[in-house]
């Protein structure tokens, strides 16, 4: 668990998972594998196993340590809902996310229809706590249907990352959406992102009354082409959040 992050829609991360492997095209430089797989074969070393899809059951209780509230993103090194996760060890992640309720939670996922079936079978008659946040990840038109699962997801705060943004979405229904993020690929190989795709997000967001959180254009490293957009940056954040009012202030 890291005790700050440099993403800067999030304060802390916790991977009780790391590794996965590419289901879309906006995997293909997938920052999280690229550093990983630098270290396979390193002996002790935490990834040891490279990207390898690995259950870390001793930092199942990380967040109940961390006693001062935090913006959490899990799974940074990972996707909670691959298919090769089971259910019973997902329990116990939402089962701690449940008793850390002075935190902030930001689960994002690519297998929408898996986390849309796992969330509507454990909370049938009551939506997730609003502390735990739950998105999706879309890169470019072909994968809108990512959003409809998550729309379909019985959720407190649905939030979309449209990153790495690597083609046009096209018109998007965001209804029942409470936050977006865009922003553009970064590293070895990064493909560019184009302003009126971006553009064209932001004003959908405006006309939806959705905020939007322009993260960054992205090039050789996440910094390279800074944050404005339009001469300045937009941070918008889900509203009557806790986590997010307080890091407003």
């Amino acid at each position: 668990m890291a005790q700050s992050s440099a993403i800067e829609w999030t304060e802390a991360t916790w991977n009780p998972v790391t590794g996965c492997t590419k289901i879309s095209s906006g995997c293909d430089n997938c920052y999280a594998a690229r550093f990983s797989e630098r270290f396979r074969g390193v002996p002790d070393h935490p990834f040891e196993s490279g990207f390898d899809l690995t259950l870390r059951p001793r930092r199942l209780e990380q967040p109940l340590q961390w006693r001062r509230p935090r913006m959490i993103f899990v799974n940074s090194m990972s996707d909670l809902f691959h298919k090769d996760v089971p259910t019973s060890f997902v329990d116990r992640v939402f089962d701690t996310m449940e008793r850390a309720d002075w935190h902030e939670f930001q689960i994002l996922t690519k297998r929408s229809s898996l986390m849309r079936d796992y969330v509507n079978a454990r909370y049938v008659s009551r939506p997730v706590p609003p502390h735990i946040w739950l998105g999706v990840s879309v890169e470019d038109g072909t994968k809108k249907s990512r959003v409809a699962h998550l729309r379909n997801t019985n959720a407190s705060v649905r939030f979309l990352s449209v990153e790495p943004l690597i083609g046009p979405i096209g018109t998007l229904d965001l209804s029942g959406l409470h936050w977006v993020i865009v922003g553009g690929e970064s590293g070895p190989g990064a493909r560019p992102m184009e302003k009126v795709w971006v553009v064209d997000l932001q004003v959908q967001c405006a006309k939806a009354d959705v905020p939007f959180f322009f993260k960054q254009w992205g090039g050789r490293s996440p910094k390279t082409g800074g944050r404005l957009l339009d001469g300045r940056e937009h941070n918008g954040w889900p509203r009557n959040a806790r986590a997010a009012m307080s890091a407003a202030v």
